[in-house]
């Protein structure tokens, strides 16, 4: 049996707004969102924010880390997924549990204190550098790009 159909990953720490739910989820041609976060799992009243914007056509899961690492192969070849999660430590937790993330778009991590800006939508601290050199150790080619039609850059090109 093949793995489970996921058309792109990205981290996106606003989760589901306007570039995700719209732009990203017809580029892509995806009919499943699903986003992996501990927190928004057991918020209903995000994921019905979430919801709203969101095409008809899409249906949308909210799972813990774990649960998605449990439930993804199980995901039928018609479900054309794109999976969000919130930052490169999901990220991370998601691969080493077996979640197949072949290439991780990197389009927003917000700037806080102690973060360096790399680019307009991104920036990183020691522990998120750490964890995407551990993302590309295993294989996973890290693409920085907000939108579908944005020239993507190797983010470790970045750091």
């Amino acid at each position: 049996m093949s793995g489970p159909n996921i058309l792109l990953t990205r981290i996106d720490n606003r989760l589901v707004h306007g570039q995700v739910g719209v732009t990203w989820v017809n580029h892509l041609g995806a009919n499943l969102l699903v986003v992996a976060n501990d927190k928004v799992s057991e918020d209903e009243v995000q994921q019905n924010l979430m919801d709203m914007v969101l095409p008809d056509t899409i249906q949308a899961r909210y799972f813990s880390l774990q649960k998605t690492i449990d439930v993804i192969h199980k995901a039928s070849p018609r479900q054309k997924i794109f999976l969000v999660v919130k930052d490169v430590q999901d990220a991370l937790k998601l691969k080493q549990g077996g979640v197949p993330i072949d290439v991780l778009n990197v389009g927003n991590m917000h700037y806080e204190e102690g973060k360096k800006q790399i680019s307009s939508t991104v920036s990183v601290n020691e522990q998120d550098i750490s964890d995407f050199k551990e993302l590309d150790k295993l294989g996973v080619k890290l693409d920085l790009r907000k939108v579908p039609n944005d020239r993507g850059q190797n983010l470790l090109d970045l750091l």
